[in-house]
């Protein structure tokens, strides 16, 4: 299934330029991350459902690396950024071989099968 994403041809230079360059540096974490890493996490401090998921990973004992972001108070710029580039709306966002596999509930049926 393609992802629909507004083309690049409708969207004016200026704008085409700030979209490329909003928080490209923590972007570039996060890709570095999942391309050398087997399991990343990527989320932000208290909230439960990233909880969730660190929590069904550490009972199935496989490692992986978190990577958090602020809170609910802090950090909504940068943690926007990464949804934008991902495609995923909420957090937890978890990557396993260098695949979004979604949140935890997706977690939950991906590690089933």
């Amino acid at each position: 299934m393609e992802r629909k994403i507004l083309a690049a041809t409708q969207i004016q230079s200026e704008a085409l330029t700030f979209i490329a360059n909003n928080h490209q540096d923590i972007v570039n974490e996060v890709i570095s991350t999942i391309a050398k890493d087997k399991i990343v996490v990527v989320g932000m401090a208290q909230n439960p459902v990233v909880k969730k998921a660190k929590k069904i990973l550490n009972a199935k004992n496989m490692q992986f690396t978190e990577l958090s972001y602020g809170n609910y108070l802090s950090k909504w710029q940068e943690r926007l950024a990464i949804k934008l580039w991902s495609g995923w709306p909420t957090f937890p966002q978890v990557f396993i071989d260098g695949k979004l596999v979604g949140g935890a509930a997706e977690l939950e049926k991906f590690l089933e099968k």
